[in-house]
Order: C-alpha cells, then structure tokens, then sequence
C-alpha cells in the first residue's frame, strides 16, 4: 500500500512521514514547496506520477485565530485545496483521508458529539473545515473524513510543548478550565490513519485519545508526569479573550470506530506518558 501525505512539515504530516511502517506500507510526503494544494494542476500531476493507493490528506490552514481576518485565505487551503485534493485522487481510483476538527462543532454541548450530530462551527476556521469535508463528500468517492481534537506530539509547535516551556520559567501559570475535550497524541493518531486507508470503510470518524479533561487538568498532568513543581491556577475563558471563540466542550464519541471493530485510541494520560518519555 503506497500512502501519499500532504503537509508533511506540519505536526501530524511529519509524525506520519517518520512512522515505523509495516512491511508492504510506503509512505511518500510532500510538504508545501513540494506540492501546493491550491494548485489543481499541481495536485493532478503529482498524484498521476506518484499514483498512492490512499492520500492522507494533513495540509491545512490552522491558525485558527489568524482565520478570522483572513478567511479567504483559510477557504482556498481548507475548502478549495480540498477539493483539488479530491479530483485528483477520484481520477487514479485514489481514497482520500481528510483530517478535520472538532471545531466544525458549536460546542455548546454536555454529551459527546456523534459522527452524524449536526455541525455548527463558530469560526472561520471551523467553517473553512467543513467546507473541506463537504467537498471531500461530494467529489470523492472513497473517503475517510477524521475528525480530530487538541492535537500535540514530537513535531510542531503545542499545547504540551508550551506547558514544558512556560512551567520551568513562571513557576506559577493560569489556565483555562471551562473548555472540555480530549488531547490527542500524533502518534496514535498517525497509526490509526494508516490503519484505516487500508480499508473499505469509508465514512466520517472521531479518533481523539479517550477520557476527558479541561486545559487545566491537562497541563496538571504535564507537569506531574514531567515531575516539575508548577504552580496552575484555573481561570475561565473570559479571562483570555481571543479573536476566534474556542469551543467550550470538544469531546467527541468515537462511535464509528466502534461500529467498524476498529480499536479505540488509548487514554489521554497514557498517551501523555509516552509522549513525554519519547520525548527525554
């Protein structure tokens, strides 16, 4: 199974490209000078000459707050280089994995939100993202659509990332506790990405690790798990206003997984754990 990675700088796409692989798995990655999504013509040549068995596709406009100004620009890499993405693997027989968000959500929900809740995104961003999935849908006729949540690991700027920063130097941090959701690690995620592009089961998925918890008890456990003394205070969202509203609850029921037999992303802490031990 040859597998073709898009946005293979960013954090998911390298974690993907550097993926110990089964025998009989290749995995090829082109990052934004070596394939630019937005260019229809560009994306048709290179999935001609590669011809993958699967794109995987991780190029994304992710600047969530940058989005809000810039939302043409968040609609020609999410929505329009989507779709290019689609034509393109639709005319070699090609499947298409895309990664979404659970931001496509509202987040005004108390329960975990099914693969088939209605979407309601409050943000560029989110809107940019099902606009991709929406496209994904209607042009391709194999696809995966994954949505995915408070993505961290080895590559790339995040969450986890900052905490090990910030914790060493202030001692003592405010974080937000009133946003709900599950951390997810690249790793996991990237085994499962190549687990499902080797079948049939086409149709929309949440893959974020298991268990829940807010940032606060997020960056707790990083710095308990790192044996760091800090100091974390919870503070409320209002307190940190930014540009592009966050969802206040994020957590995703990953029913689809279940219903294909496919294996559930371990818990948040575990993955955390190894993560940091990968990371020494």
């Amino acid at each position: 199974m040859k597998l073709l990675v898009t946005g293979a700088n960013g954090q998911l796409g390298r974690e993907l490209v550097n993926l110990p692989t089964a025998e009989g798995v290749e995995i090829i990655g082109y990052d934004r000078d070596g394939l630019d999504i937005t260019d229809l013509d560009a994306c048709r040549r290179v999935l001609a000459e590669q011809r993958p068995d699967a794109v995987i596709h991780c190029a994304a406009y992710t600047a969530v707050d940058q989005a809000e100004a810039d939302p043409d620009g968040a609609f020609r890499v999410n929505g329009a280089g989507t779709r290019n993405m689609a034509v393109a693997a639709e005319e070699i027989k090609a499947k298409l994995v895309y990664i979404s968000t659970d931001y496509v959500f509202d987040g005004t929900g108390t329960s975990p939100y099914n693969e088939y809740d209605n979407t309601n995104p409050m943000t560029v961003y989110g809107k940019s993202k099902l606009a991709g999935e929406r496209l994904a849908q209607t042009l391709c006729s194999r696809y995966f659509i994954v949505r995915t949540s408070w993505v961290y690991g080895k590559y790339g700027n995040n969450f986890v990332k900052t905490m090990l920063k910030l914790g060493p130097e202030k001692k003592q941090l405010k974080v937000v506790h009133d946003q709900i959701g599950s951390p997810t690690y690249t790793r996991d995620l990237a085994e499962l990405l190549v687990e499902l592009a080797g079948t049939d089961y086409y149709g929309i998925y949440h893959a974020s690790n298991s268990g829940v918890c807010s940032w606060y008890e997020f960056a707790k456990a990083v710095f308990e798990e790192s044996k760091l003394d800090v100091t974390v205070e919870p503070c409320t969202t209002s307190e940190f206003p930014r540009p592009a509203p966050r969802p206040a609850y994020s957590v995703m029921d990953a029913s689809s997984l279940r219903a294909n037999g496919l294996q559930r992303l371990r818990d948040w802490r575990d993955a955390l754990k190894d993560y940091l031990k990968d990371s020494e």
